[in-house]
């Protein structure tokens, strides 16, 4: 049977318009395309690299494929239901001792606005908050990132203030805007929003 044959209508990682799924090796040549949209991994406080090449991608995705934990850092595929790469989904800074977590994000250029950054990210506090008990996620964003900030906004997360001047990019300093939400905040939202919550009461 092939993997787009199987039956994933109950599967955790899948939401309406997006399932996550492990890196692959194959994932490199994607990987390599989106490393060419050099603001966006500004916006991302990825920084500008030095220029790179599949093969180099391939090395470096090698340490997480197959959601290996590398160093703290568990890294997804943002797969569309049509067998498409969307983008990637990170979680990290993961804090047993204070029930903490958060995640990083980045949907292709070609694929934004679409919701798929909005359904992986909510598959992933689904994960962290009903199945690793953590109680509250953190996350952050440029002051600049406009998109990052709406998505933030539209997910249900509070912003809990900045650190000023704590990004430099682009040859400017820029504030860094922090996010919080709590379990309690996500059961409030997400009770009631989709069919997996309604099969998880």
């Amino acid at each position: 049977m092939t993997e787009s044959a199987l039956d994933y209508s109950r599967y955790f990682w899948q939401d309406e318009k997006v399932r996550l799924r492990p890196l692959r090796i194959e994932d490199a040549e994607q990987s390599f395309v989106d490393s060419l949209d050099s603001p966006s991994r500004q916006f991302l406080q990825l920084g500008i690299e030095l220029p790179t090449s599949t093969e180099l991608q391939r090395s470096i995705l090698e340490k997480y494929v197959g959601c290996k934990d590398t160093d703290g850092i568990i890294v997804f595929a943002i797969e569309s239901l049509e067998g498409f790469q969307a983008g990637g989904i990170s979680l990290h800074s993961r804090d047993e001792k204070n029930g903490l977590f958060s995640f990083g994000i980045i949907i292709g250029r070609d694929h934004r606005r679409n919701g798929y950054a909005e359904e992986a990210v909510r598959i992933l506090l689904r994960y962290g908050f009903w199945e690793r008990r953590y109680q509250k996620c953190n996350s952050a964003c440029a002051d600049t990132n406009e998109g990052s900030i709406a998505l933030h906004k539209k997910i249900g997360f509070v912003e809990e203030g900045r650190r000023r001047r704590a990004l430099f990019f682009n040859g400017q300093y820029h504030d860094e805007i922090l996010f919080g939400m709590t379990r309690e905040e996500f059961d409030s939202r997400e009770r009631g929003c989709s069919s997996t919550t309604q099969d998880m009461q």
